[in-house]
């Protein structure tokens, strides 16, 4: 069914199985006290669900070079022994891995920080010290080393991370790199430490063994490299020795998307693409590949000759193997949110999945069959109430899924119509597929009582939330008034000029969805973000025009401070940009007075003012939904909560699916 994507792809030295890498992502596990162990049953899931070839997360070949003071390393002897339970797990399951050795250069949060120059970057607290030559030299040796400790502890190669922004790239670019001597200056000159870290390490290992480099293709910042200094880097480095060039798009302080769920699919495909007929070495291309179906497409097309996918095998380990078994809607896709993995991972937390909460906890959140079966209620049929479910009825329970609407989704349904958010149809789909698998028995269109209830060994209430209504004068009386939800399902038209308020993720979510225009091709996505797609500017970049919509749109929220944030550290940011570049009026510390003909009266610092809105869209939290919750009571000892039912604060899929999977292992 896939052809291109399940064809093998030879190395000379090594055969991969198919043309599927399991991209980097650091997971947390790397630091934790017990987490090798874990990490070799999450890259063992994966190995065992088919992938072709995986890359570990970051590893520093040197103290210095750490992202944190505590970040993982791979440098001595003792790492060997360590990491062999890794590699011996994901060979045991037929597939192969490599480690991702990483400088953080400039990038790293400690003090001791090194870069080529002694330039702040934008997103760090420290700024680096210059490396002197000894300490470049010493470095070049310390890649060398690591990956030679690698090989002895099993793994099939090593990816050098040389892009997005890290320490390799940092010489790359002059924007990073001031240097008058011989590791600077010149484009030779500044690509000099790359080529030696290759040559250096490819001494080391010898021929049979693979090193990926993970090339800046498209750098997204100003003063990063042009189309032709990334050919000519990209031609030297199959000179020195590497096996695989990986695609690398942007750096992390560029300020333009490139992985989050408003990213189209297969945004950057065209990049590897340009980069391709330049080499004679595989390429690998990378970033929103989130289905087989895409990825057929970019090899069929002849974009690339791998396809790198890291979120995706988050969401389901088995991506490969159900595609190789044409079992393609039993997928569990990665939605883009990075919800569980990224903003996790910045928080200092471990890494998971919001659509599939086992990931990196598979030695914890084990699907046994259960002791005894049960029959089993669960009233919603939102993501809680999916997640339990599917999983309760896996573990061999009989269990009816009571939703009260015509179709199965919750919110995600109104999630899946905010543009951008599409992905959360697959999410949507693959759980409808996930009721047919597993035998779960559904009730739509059937709002469940207690006595429909008082039968069942065990009852879980997902009844999810409803918009929280708000005190205001003139409220209930105008006709410019509408709730998020109503608005959202029932495609409400709205006026020139719209107020929302409330400005947590659903308000942003509402101001996009108003302000989208309404054809928006991937042209016209890499235009609004200025991303040259010629290549003939450096960087990528070149000055384009802010994309102002045709409404006038306030978004308001009652407490001062920032707004936009939207659901996390790593996408907020887009949203409010996404909103500034639309022209969207952020208003924030101001109270609101009343609702009239004239519009939304509202006071902020003190002085009143009317918004002339033609319409109002009401995005002031959620309440909880508990039917007969009177009764609750009666069901002591069988009733579970989850969900938005059991916290409406702001919304939280994250949470509810993992409380529905929780409870059906516990149950």
């Amino acid at each position: 069914m896939y052809p291109h994507l399940l064809e093998p792809l030879d190395l000379g030295f090594t055969k991969l199985k198919n043309r599927v890498l399991m991209g980097s992502m650091h997971t947390g596990l790397e630091e934790d006290k017990s987490g090798l162990q874990k990490l070799a049953e999450f890259y063992g899931a994966r190995a065992k669900g088919g992938v072709g070839l995986i890359v570990t997360g970051g590893f520093s070949p040197n103290f210095r070079g750490r992202l944190h003071p505590f970040s993982a390393q791979f440098s001595k002897e003792k790492h060997v022994n360590a990491h062999k339970v890794v590699t011996e797990t994901v060979h045991k399951h037929g597939g192969k891995i490599a480690l991702q050795l990483l400088h953080a250069g400039r990038y790293a949060m400690h003090p001791l920080a090194l870069s080529a120059s002694g330039i702040k970057a934008p997103i760090a607290k420290f700024a680096p010290f210059e490396m002197s030559r000894r300490q470049i030299n010493n470095t070049i040796k310390d890649f060398a080393n690591s990956a030679k400790l690698a090989q002895q502890a099993g793994y099939d190669g090593v990816e050098i991370m040389g892009s997005e922004g890290y320490l390799i790239n940092q010489f790359i670019c002059s924007r990073t790199n001031a240097r008058y001597d011989e590791w600077g200056g010149s484009y030779e000159n500044r690509i000099r430490f790359a080529l030696e870290i290759v040559r250096a390490t490819r001494r080391q290992v010898g021929s049979d063994f693979i090193i990926i480099f993970r090339l800046s293709m498209l750098d997204l910042v100003e003063q990063g490299s042009t189309f032709e200094e990334v050919v000519e880097l990209a031609q030297a480095l199959e000179s020195a020795g590497v096996t695989l060039i990986n695609t690398g798009i942007g750096w992390h302080e560029a300020k333009v998307p490139t992985i989050a769920t408003q990213v189209p699919r297969a945004a950057f495909s065209w990049v590897t693409e340009k980069v391709k007929p330049h080499v004679s070495i595989p390429v690998i291309t990378c970033n929103r590949i989130n289905t087989p179906e895409d990825a057929e497409r970019i090899l069929a097309s002849g974009q690339a000759d791998m396809v790198s996918m890291a979120r995706p095998f988050l969401a389901d380990p088995e991506f490969v193997r159900k595609a190789s078994e044409s079992k393609r809607e039993l997928i569990n896709t990665c939605i883009g949110c990075n919800q569980a993995c990224l903003d996790n991972v910045f928080k200092g937390k471990r890494a998971s999945c919001l659509v599939n909460p086992i990931a990196c906890y598979e030695t914890e959140l084990k699907i046994t069959p259960a002791d005894k079966a049960k029959r089993i209620a669960v009233v919603g049929a939102g993501p809680a109430g999916l997640a339990c479910a599917t999983t309760l009825a896996e573990r061999g329970h009989e269990v009816e899924l009571f939703e009260k609407n015509d179709r199965i989704g919750g919110q995600f349904r109104l999630a899946m119509q905010i543009p951008g958010k599409e992905e959360f149809r697959e999410t949507i789909r693959y759980f409808a597929n996930r009721i047919d698998q597993t035998g779960v028995t559904l009730r739509l269109d059937t709002e469940a009582t207690k006595d429909m209830l008082d039968s069942f060994d065990e009852i879980v209430m997902a009844s999810g939330v409803e918009p929280r209504k708000i005190q205001l004068k003139g409220i209930d009386e105008s006709s410019k008034v509408v709730d998020y939800q109503t608005l959202i399902r029932e495609k409400v038209p709205v006026g020139e000029r719209v107020a929302v308020i409330g400005a947590g993720g659903i308000g942003v979510d509402v101001a996009s969805m108003i302000t989208e225009p309404q054809e928006h091709t991937l042209e016209d996505w890499l235009h609004d973000w200025g991303i040259d797609k010629s290549m003939s500017h450096a960087g990528g970049l070149y000055p384009h025009p802010e994309s102002i919509s045709d409404k006038q749109v306030w978004l308001l929220q009652r407490k001062k401070g920032r707004m936009g944030k939207g659901p996390g550290k790593t996408t907020g940011w887009i949203h409010k940009r996404t909103l500034e570049k639309r022209g969207v009026e952020m208003l924030s510390g101001l109270s609101y007075e009343n609702i009239d003909d004239k519009g939304l009266h509202i006071k902020l610092a003190g002085q009143e003012k009317v918004l002339d809105a033609d319409t109002v869209v009401v995005c002031a939290g959620q309440e909880s939904v508990r039917p007969f919750e009177d009764k609750w009571q009666q069901f002591e000892g069988k009733l579970h909560v989850i969900g938005g039912a059991d916290y409406a604060g702001e919304l939280d899929a994250v949470r509810a699916i993992r409380q529905g999977v929780e409870l059906a292992i516990k149950l």
